[in-house]
């Protein structure tokens, strides 16, 4: 039963792996037994990270929203995997933008819907070779696009780029398990709630507005939540699954 969710021999790429929500996936698919690559804009903290990581974690820096940064990245990948397969491929870079509704800008929609949608597409369309070459009809390879509730239920975060791109990603989640499916390749798309991330910590730092108070399980999400989550859609335990949206927010949306 443990080899379900064994990742020993699978090689992954994280991207945003060096903070946040990134950096707490990347270190349980190494958990598990993967190797893992992690992207960031700023070398320095990607560095640190896998160096914190331990050995099976190896940095990437680079720019992962955008078409010439992903091909660089896709190069760079290449040449330090050694021609290897890719089985996982978890879309985790995100940008967010939020403002009051007669106050949005037209600024705050395209660099948000390039990073959110855009770019883990074209993640995928890189790295499709080296995903193909991973998958097998037992144990697809493996895209976890990681989504937000913002894009499943109306919230006050006035982010209203944010919330049409998530929306977008879930959708395009499904059509590409849907024209992957013949290439042994799986998509899924992982909604996470509020996690302790520097994304959330103007929330949380103003008592009216922490949303720990609203969970029906009354935390906030921790860095195994969504490990195991991503672990579980990443393993053998999950090959029978894709197209599948796997909400891990502690109740705050399905039992509204």
């Amino acid at each position: 039963m443990t080899d379900l969710f064994s990742l020993a021999g699978k090689v992954a790429l994280v991207t945003g792996g060096a903070q946040g929500l990134g950096r707490m996936i990347a270190e349980g698919l190494i958990d598990a037994g993967a190797s893992v690559y992690i992207t960031s804009r700023k070398r320095d903290v990607c560095d640190a990270t896998a160096a914190e990581l331990g050995p099976d974690c190896h940095a990437l820096p680079g720019d992962a929203g955008s078409p010439e940064g992903i091909a660089e990245l896709g190069r760079q990948f290449r040449q330090a995997n050694a021609g290897r397969p890719l089985h996982i491929l978890v879309n985790n870079a995100g940008r967010t933008w939020g403002a009051p509704i007669d106050e949005f800008p037209d600024k705050a929609w395209p660099g948000v819907m390039a990073v959110n949608v855009q770019a883990p597409f074209r993640m995928m369309q890189e790295f499709l070779p080296e995903l193909e070459a991973g998958g097998t009809p037992d144990d697809p390879a493996r895209i976890v696009n990681i989504g937000s509730i913002a894009g499943s239920t109306t919230t006050d975060l006035n982010a209203y780029s944010y919330a049409a791109s998530k929306a977008a990603l879930h959708h395009l989640t499904r059509q590409m398990a849907r024209d992957l499916a013949p290439r042994h390749i799986n998509a899924n798309v992982v909604v996470p709630g509020f996690f302790a991330t520097s994304m959330t910590a103007h929330l949380r730092e103003d008592t009216r507005t922490d949303p720990s108070g609203h969970v029906p399980l009354r935390r906030l999400g921790q860095p195994a939540d969504i490990a195991g989550t991503v672990v579980y859609a990443a393993s053998r335990a999950s090959a029978y699954m894709t197209g599948a949206q796997i909400t891990i927010d502690g109740g705050l949306t399905g039992c509204d």
